[in-house]
């Protein structure tokens, strides 16, 4: 039997279930899922891999019309998702209408390349609502093939896999077939506690963080880490720690738990606040946490 490989590039609005998707297929944890918009900044690559198959899951950012450098940063991953996909997964809400970005939506019209447009979180409708959305998108993306689904209750998630899997060109793996990411350790040591922070602050603070893991020190029974919470303020470090280091401690426990999960073994973790003016203006900042070109 002739072996398949391909990159799947999942794009949508923000807070569609794109990550929620992207795990449901990897298996694993890999993009934070928070009910905030914009949890997701890089492209995540996870890789399903099948006797006969490799799939590379890319999720993308959510599409937006950009407000600083970082969000132009971000956008640039969503425009280079076109450029490399073999299947392309649009994922809109019952009830959305449009992409943020009409040139985006344009871009999906023209594609080369097979585009599943799934109609997520179905399990929050009707079938009478369900209907008139599959005729909406029909006559919207006509190139699309159309797969109502529930990521998050998994309805339909493994009929969708099959079909992507069917869609793949025939090639070799990309990577050694045990590979389940891309992306180093400390990366996803940054998302975690980032994910923590997207959960328990407000308003702009989750934005205006940054994390940047120093250390990371791997023995045989523990995972000693340091990490860094950059904020652009001194007002904001001081709501990050919160009073008397509550609100800081809360992050580093919750964090150290998922971290042992993810691990799998035991996790030492100190947590600091900075500092770091504007580093979402800052184009060399950006170039330093992995944005921009």
């Amino acid at each position: 039997m002739a072996h398949k490989a391909g990159f799947v590039n999942i794009i949508g609005n923000p807070n569609v279930g794109k990550s929620t998707l992207m795990n449901a297929f990897v298996g694993e944890k890999l993009s934070i899922i928070t009910s905030k918009a914009q949890t997701t900044r890089h492209r995540i690559l996870g890789i399903v891999n099948g006797e006969d198959f490799q799939m590379i899951l890319s999720d993308t950012p959510g599409i937006i019309k950009p407000a600083y450098q970082l969000q132009e940063s971000m956008m640039d991953f969503v425009k280079s998702a076109f450029e490399d996909a073999d299947v392309l997964i649009y994922i809109v809400e019952i009830g959305e209408l449009a992409l943020k970005d009409e040139n985006f939506q344009q871009k999906i019209t023209n594609s080369k390349v097979p585009v599943l447009l799934l109609l997520n979180k179905i399990d929050k409708s009707d079938q009478a609502s369900l209907e008139e959305q599959v005729a909406y998108w029909s006559g919207k993306i006509p190139n699309a093939e159309i797969h109502p689904i529930s990521a998050l209750e998994g309805f339909n998630v493994p009929e969708v896999l099959n079909r992507i899997i069917e869609l793949l060109p025939e090639s070799p793996p990309f990577y050694p077939k045990d590979t389940l990411t891309d992306k180093p350790e400390r990366f996803f040591v940054n998302e975690i506690i980032r994910e923590k922070i997207l959960m328990h602050y407000k308003k702009e603070i989750p934005y205006s963080v940054e994390i940047d893991t120093e250390e990371f020190f791997e023995e045989e029974r523990i995972i000693k880490m340091r990490s860094i919470i950059m904020v652009e303020r001194e007002t904001q470090k001081g709501i990050i720690i919160g009073h008397k280091g509550a609100a800081l401690k809360r992050v580093g426990v919750e964090a150290r738990k998922d971290l042992e999960k993810f691990f799998g073994k035991q996790v030492h973790l100190e947590l600091y606040v900075k500092v770091n003016k504007n580093w979402r203006s800052n184009q060399n900042q950006l170039k330093r946490f992995g944005y921009g070109k």
